[in-house]
């Protein structure tokens, strides 16, 4: 392994890219560090809520929410733009042309995206400053309330996010790629070292015992291992292709495959129903109405019942809705047509794209329930056992899972510039694929 990483700064372009990459992950760890005006967020880190969806989206943003700094959206206003756009995408018939043009029909797509990433930051900045403003506690939050602090906030928030977008795309073009989700995987490494801190104290103070801190690195592992063969488990579906004679060349005739992964969406869902379930909490926080204020703040409970159960089905319908945006079997089949490949025993064209269709149905059902029960596992910790949320979310659940994703995928793309260059990868004795 260290022979590979050594391996990796002899080539220019990605040692390059590794170093840009660590610099604009810097750049990032600075910024939630950076205080917002006329905001006490000491004071706020003392009663920020422990558990639920605000606890989660102060994971995503590595504190920067509960502490209320420049970075305090994080990336959720691009991934709620990216949801909305690819929900118009399928039913708007201009961006779906746009989907269909190649790279400048993205490029469209991608503006537009930024676009309302802006107007989703102005919106929830405004949201938060009102809820700041509105906070019953001892020790004023907000020092300066009215119309200037709200601007001041919505100009600060949005001007973050904003920059967390620039990122992120920096980091896709010029980096390792995966900003987005590498920005990510900062965030969430970043609390590792006070979970474990807080896991100590509970340990000296007597509150968690010791069998039951071992039974939870054992549930760990057993979840590390788990997310490994979720990210990399695939179906693969054998292609023939005909003998062809090109020159004097015979080229064809083998047998290859055609590999679907069991989880293809990874955790894209986790964040769109995250996205999703974010809202009741925040317009309680925003409306006026005591009634309906009460009513969204307990459908926002993390550890209710239906708050779970619909946290397990947008995770089930938004594995099936990704899948669906990524995954076209009638291309596939006529790209196989094209070249005169088939499925033995399927006859090419709309029986092929129909077989794969049903084969891909078939292998994301699994995928997102085993996806949906790793996202809902701290809760189910949380309740056997009294664990405190944020100890039990980093010891088994979506943390773990996006940590042992987005490093896969990485060192994949690691991995391919070694080889490419005639260097070992990762794995002396074969790549890194995906498991059957």
């Amino acid at each position: 392994m260290l022979g590979t990483f050594r391996d990796a700064f002899k080539i220019p372009e990605l040692k390059n890219r590794l170093l840009f990459t660590v610099l604009m992950v810097g750049v990032y760890r600075i910024g939630c560090h950076l205080p917002t005006p006329g905001i006490n967020g000491q004071a706020l880190s003392q009663i920020f809520p422990k558990g639920g969806i605000f606890q989660f989206w102060d994971l995503f943003v590595g504190g920067a929410l509960s502490s209320a700094t420049i970075f305090a959206l994080g990336i959720m206003p691009y991934i709620s733009s990216s949801i909305i756009f690819q929900l118009l995408t399928s039913v708007v018939p201009y961006l779906e042309k746009l989907a269909k043009e190649g790279e400048e029909g993205r490029r469209r797509i991608t503006q537009y995206t930024r676009y309302g990433t802006i107007v989703l930051s102005l919106i929830q900045s405004y949201g938060m400053a009102i809820g700041l403003e509105r906070m019953p506690t001892s020790t004023p939050i907000v020092t300066s309330p009215g119309i200037s602090f709200r601007l001041l906030t919505m100009l600060t928030f949005t001007t973050g996010s904003g920059l967390i977008m620039w990122l992120g795309e920096q980091i896709s073009e010029r980096g390792i790629g995966n900003g987005m989700s590498l920005l990510i995987y900062a965030s969430i490494v970043s609390r590792i070292p006070s979970v474990f801190g807080l896991t100590v104290q509970y340990l000296q103070q007597g509150i968690l015992n010791p069998f039951v801190v071992l039974l939870l690195v054992v549930l760990m592992v057993a979840v590390v291992a788990g997310a490994i063969v979720l990210t990399q488990a695939q179906r693969r579906i054998p292609v023939q292709y005909p003998r062809q004679v090109r020159g004097r060349r015979v080229v064809g005739g083998q047998k290859s495959y055609l590999p679907l992964r069991i989880n293809q969406a990874g955790v894209i869902p986790i964040i769109f129903a995250v996205s999703l379930l974010m809202l009741p909490g925040v317009v309680s926080n925003v409306v006026r109405n005591p009634t309906l204020s009460n009513l969204l703040g307990n459908w926002s409970k993390w550890n209710s019942i239906p708050y779970n159960v619909a946290y397990v089905l947008l995770i089930v319908f938004f594995s099936f809705f990704y899948t669906a945006i990524t995954f076209n079997p009638i291309d596939i089949a006529d790209n196989m047509k094209k070249y005169g490949g088939f499925i033995p025993g399927v006859r090419p064209g709309k029986a092929t794209a129909e077989h794969l269709d049903f084969i891909m149905t078939r292998v994301t059902l699994p995928g997102a329930l085993a996806l949906a029960f790793i996202a809902v596992f701290p809760v189910v910790v949380y309740r056997r056992f009294g664990i405190d949320y944020v100890i039990a979310n980093f010891f088994g659940g979506t943390s773990l899972l996006i940590i042992v994703g987005v490093a896969l995928d990485t060192a994949s793309q690691m991995e391919s510039h070694l080889l490419m260059r005639h260097y070992d990868g990762f794995m002396k004795k074969g790549r890194l694929r995906g498991r059957r």
